[in-house]
C-alpha cells in the first residue's frame, strides 16, 4: 500500500519501520527489501539472526522512519501504541501502514494527523470499530483503504481449507493436529 499512495514518493533508500517482526513482518521485510528500503524493526525482544536496527522504542522508530507497517498482535501492552506522539514523530511525509488490527492505531488522532497534515498518509486495512470507517477516511485523498483483506489471496483461502481438512481427519482419527493456533 505504501507505493500507491502518490505518485510522486520514491520508496528506494525510505527508511521503514516495521512494527512487530513475527512471520507477518519478516514477509513484509522482504518485500520492502527488495524495493531499496532501509529495514528498521520494533519487537517486543531484539531478535539475534536478524541485521537490521532493532528499536526497542516506538518514539525512537518513528523518528528514524520514513513509513511505519503494523504488524504486531494487539493486546493491552500494543493498544494505541500508534498515538499522537507517534504520528508526530513519524512527521508531515511519513505514512503508516496497518495490516494488523485496527486498535493498535488510535484512530481519533490518526484522523485528526491525516487532516491537519501532521502525517502524510495511511494505508489501512484494518480499523479500531469494524466494520464502521470514520467517514473523514473516506474522503481523504492521502488514506488508502481495504476491507480487512490483505492476506486473503485464491493461495491461503486455498491453504486454510486444506488445513481445516487436515486438522479435522487428524481430530477424528486421534491423531495430532497439523498446525493449531496460538
Amino acid at each position: 500500500m505504501i507505493f500507491f499512495l502518490s505518485h510522486d514518493i520514491e520508496v528506494s533508500a525510505k527508511g521503514v519501520g516495521i512494527v512487530g517482526l513475527g512471520s507477518i513482518g519478516m514477509e513484509v521485510a522482504k518485500r520492502l527489501e527488495a524495493f531499496g528500503c532501509i529495514i528498521l524493526y520494533l519487537s517486543r525482544k531484539k531478535k539475534p539472526f536478524i541485521t537490521y536496527p532493532f528499536y526497542s522504542n516506538m518514539l525512537e522508530l518513528a523518528s528514524n522512519s520514513d513509513a511505519l507497517v503494523i504488524c504486531c498482535p494487539l493486546n493491552e501492552q500494543t493498544r494505541h501504541t500508534v498515538n499522537k506522539e507517534v504520528m508526530l514523530a513519524l512527521g508531515n511525509k511519513g505514512v503508516i501502514v496497518n495490516v494488523g488490527r485496527g486498535s493498535l492505531i488510535d484512530e481519533e488522532e490518526l484522523v485528526k494527523c491525516l487532516m491537519e497534515g501532521h502525517i502524510g498518509g495511511a494505508g489501512l486495512d484494518v480499523f479500531e470499530n469494524e466494520p464502521n470507517v470514520p467517514q473523514q477516511l473516506l474522503v481523504l485523498d492521502n488514506v488508502i483503504l481495504s476491507p480487512h483483506n490483505a492476506a486473503f489471496t485464491n493461495e491461503t483461502f486455498m491453504a486454510a481449507a486444506q488445513l481445516v481438512e487436515d486438522n479435522l481427519e487428524a481430530f477424528f482419527s486421534n491423531k495430532s493436529l497439523s498446525h493449531q493456533s496460538n
